[in-house]
């Protein structure tokens, strides 16, 4: 029996609050404690009130004691990438910049879940602005989160903070943000589980804005039922999110794996590039888990790659982050970080041409992503091609989010989950990913649920680091900004000359799926 309230899995937590073997200040006393020993190497917090988090959960538990629970998540603490408003903690986006935060721009998402009871305990780390180059530099206002498997590692981008904080076990649960893949993928590096939703299905009022036709905000928890439960709680149309839909969750379709049908899609991780041995290993042994707990496995072939999906995507991505964030290399004194600063630059020499190309494209993927599904329920697919980069490796972290499969789902609106399934040879997470149809979340969850029963990995906790920060890999220098901006530009262009031309007639005027059935049109001039 776990002794320690911070081990428990949120829903093992909830149940525990709700009949009185656990009060919600034991529970906040016992991440607090944990976040006092292993932050200071691990940098995954960047604000925290120790003494409101505590008068709330004491709060919490009179609440419960008069028979005024508000459900699951009442009394569960929590943290949240810092790109998202809140109104008890200032929102900084690990960068110097002065950007403005509107009055009361709490996001949707906090107000949910303070109305179902849930603790916010500060706020976690992130790239610059929750973008960037993928690599991690030194030149922050902030030290960039550590993996509590190795330190030495890299956590994934961008949301950092939150993979590190639900790994190490500081929170049951916390919140990130995804564009092209930065919930799923310090999921991956960090060894829990992390969830795109369909595009839509949670609003995005009180975000920091990147790339406003990719972005999404995901939980990060232990388990894909602990991940569920969050997702319950922050779904639902909201009038400052034009793109967010009123769309109830999708019902559970039966229990278990058996009559469930999975698409495995072995091209994103066999072509270019490849996944390692370990990933690869890790990823038939999931296959051979569902097959003998009576999924139905099918195999489906696909000419499209991890490559293709990454071009449209970083496109898209780079010009939609250029018109909003662009102003700052024009402010004079403007301190950007170098992971930031190289997006932006990239961007300049970018041609409206191409990214109503990417557009066009990103429909015909999308289109792609439709036809492997065909009569199953849920796509199998690579995650990572690796386990996590050491953090002074400055082009395996780049590698490690450019080489993967998140992106693809970010371009469909498609919900995607980022499951562990394991761990190579020097004790670092491995990882596989699912998709499913828009707004079929029920059939993630199916598969997942299945899933973590027979792999047994979700239980496995990180050790503690031993030392300081200073013992560990540091991260590297910024290249020279000398000619960078030149070359910055070219490899962009160089990105956007992937995509194909001409693109299919049919497909005028373009149209980028959103939601719902709601689209996004885009005519070039006549």
């Amino acid at each position: 029996m776990v002794t320690d309230p911070s081990l428990l899995s949120l829903i093992e937590a909830s149940a525990r609050i709700a009949d009185g073997r656990l009060t919600s200040r034991a529970l906040v006393s016992a991440c607090l404690d944990r976040i006092a020993r292993l932050d200071p190497v691990l940098s995954t917090w960047v604000a925290l009130d120790a003494g409101r988090a505590l008068t709330l959960a004491a709060e919490a538990d009179a609440a419960i004691s008069a028979g005024r629970r508000r459900g699951p998540l009442h009394g569960i603490p929590y943290g949240v990438k810092d790109i998202l408003f809140t109104a008890d903690f200032p929102t900084r986006a690990a960068s110097r910049l002065p950007f403005a935060v509107p009055e009361e721009a709490e996001a949707m998402v906090i107000q949910r879940l303070r109305e179902a009871g849930a603790i916010l305990l500060g706020k976690l780390n992130t790239y610059e602005f929750g973008t960037g180059n993928g690599a991690v530099y030194d030149d922050l206002p902030v030290p960039p989160a550590r993996n509590p498997w190795n330190p030495d590692h890299f956590t994934g981008g961008s949301s950092t903070g939150p993979g590190a904080a639900v790994a190490a076990r500081m929170v049951p649960f916390a919140l990130g943000t995804d564009t092209g893949g930065s919930v799923r993928l310090p999921a991956a590096a960090c060894g829990v589980v992390g969830l795109k939703p369909t595009y839509g299905l949670v609003p995005r009022s009180g975000m920091l804005l990147n790339c406003p036709s990719q972005d999404h905000i995901g939980p990060f928890a232990r388990t894909a039922a602990d991940a569920a439960l969050v997702l319950d709680a922050i779904v639902g149309a909201d009038p400052l999110d034009p793109a967010s839909v009123r769309h109830p969750l999708s019902p559970p379709r039966g229990a278990g794996l058996d009559g469930l049908a999975v698409a495995v899609v072995r091209g994103f991780h066999t072509g270019d590039p490849q996944a390692t041995p370990e990933i690869a290993a890790g990823f038939e042994r999931v296959i051979e888990l569902l097959s003998a707990g009576g999924a139905r496995v099918v195999e489906r072939e696909t000419k499209i790659g991890t490559h293709d999906f990454r071009a449209c995507s970083r496109v898209i991505n780079a010009a939609e982050s250029a018109a909003i964030h662009r102003h700052w290399l024009d402010t004079p004194g403007a301190r950007i970080g170098s992971a930031l600063r190289d997006k932006l630059e990239g961007a300049f020499g970018l041609p409206a041409s191409a990214y109503l190309d990417a557009v066009r494209w990103r429909r015909v993927l999308a289109g792609d992503i439709d036809r492997l599904f065909g009569d199953c329920d849920v796509l199998l697919c690579a995650g990572t091609m690796t386990a996590a980069p050491r953090i002074d490796d400055e082009q395996g972290c780049i590698d490690f989010t450019g080489n993967s499969a998140m992106a693809a789902f970010n371009l469909s609106g498609s919900p995607a989950i980022s499951v562990p399934c394991g761990f190579d040879g020097q004790g670092l997470p491995l990882n596989v990913q699912f998709a499913a149809r828009a707004f079929d979340e029920a059939a993630l969850f199916r598969v997942t649920f299945g899933l973590e029963a027979a792999l047994q990995v979700h239980d496995r906790c990180p050790p503690d680091p031993t030392g300081t920060a200073a013992d560990y890999a540091a991260p590297p220098s910024p290249p020279s900004r000398e000619g960078r901006a030149a070359m910055l530009v070219e490899r962009l262009r160089n990105t956007a000359a992937r995509i194909p031309r001409p693109l299919p007639d049919a497909l005028e005027p373009a149209h980028v799926f959103l939601a719902d059935e709601r689209m996004i049109q885009i005519r070039e001039p006549s």
